[in-house]
């Protein structure tokens, strides 16, 4: 699967691995060397992240849908028990 960015992130990527190399490594790297990093990044590390990230996901929907009897419940024929039958009025008694 080829992992496709905006153009605004890829800038932004850019410029964070330009700024990184300055400051860790002490060195300065160009525009063009930075977004030959981050096209090698997206081609070699990116499949390993994307398929933790789908793992991850596909995960969290198992474990919501093996839940889904006690999410999505409904208690059937619970009125009367909810709403008991009113005590008989005694003979005489008017409110």
């Amino acid at each position: 699967m080829d992992i496709q960015i905006r153009k605004d992130v890829a800038k932004r990527l850019e410029l964070s691995i330009q700024r990184y190399c300055a400051e860790t490594m002490d060195f300065e790297i160009g525009e063009l060397k930075a977004a030959l990093f981050l096209k090698f990044c997206l081609e070699e590390i990116g499949p390993s992240i994307y398929n933790l990230a789908i793992a991850d996901a596909q995960a969290y929907f198992q474990e919501k849908v093996s839940d889904l009897e006690n999410t999505c419940f409904a208690k059937e024929f619970n009125h009367w028990k909810e709403h008991p039958k009113p005590a008989p009025r005694r003979a005489g008694f008017r409110p």
